[in-house]
């Protein structure tokens, strides 16, 4: 992990917790913020693709308590995330009208999103809570080195 991808990391975050709160940016706005998050989360992904290989690879060669309850937490993310997604773009207000779509299930999906997007918060804290020894020494090591 280097200082770029820790950049790109918080910005993620940051942009996530911003695109949460729909009383801060209205609908319309959380919904497109909501696809570029979607973006910045994909690089996320492809930045820590290495890790991921590597988290698998490891939790069956060398099995812990700590490197697979990691991928699990990680791949829990991915799923719930994936269900935020979706869920957001079928109840969608601005982004499916401005495409010219229009989505059925209404009552379905916009449960199925209030529900998926606070599964995701609260994940995403727990996901920062157990990497915070390792986010702390990164940022240290990097201020030891100014």
């Amino acid at each position: 992990m280097d200082r770029r991808n820790l950049i790109v990391d918080i910005a993620a975050l940051a942009a996530y917790l911003v695109v949460a709160n729909p009383a801060l940016t209205g609908i319309g706005l959380h919904e497109w913020l909501g696809l570029g998050v979607f973006v910045a989360f994909f690089v996320h992904l492809l930045l820590h693709a290495d890790w991921a290989v590597e988290a698998l690879r490891g939790s069956f060669s060398h099995p812990s308590w700590g490197r697979t309850g990691n991928l699990a937490l990680d791949l829990l993310i991915v799923l719930v995330f994936m269900a935020a997604t979706v869920s957001g773009v079928m109840v969608s207000g601005a982004v499916l009208p401005a495409l010219g779509l229009y989505a059925e299930g209404y009552y379905f999906w916009d449960p199925l999103h209030a529900m998926s997007a606070k599964a995701l918060l609260a994940l995403l804290l727990v996901h920062v809570v157990v990497h915070w020894k390792w986010i702390a020494r990164f940022l240290k090591k990097g201020r030891d080195h100014e």
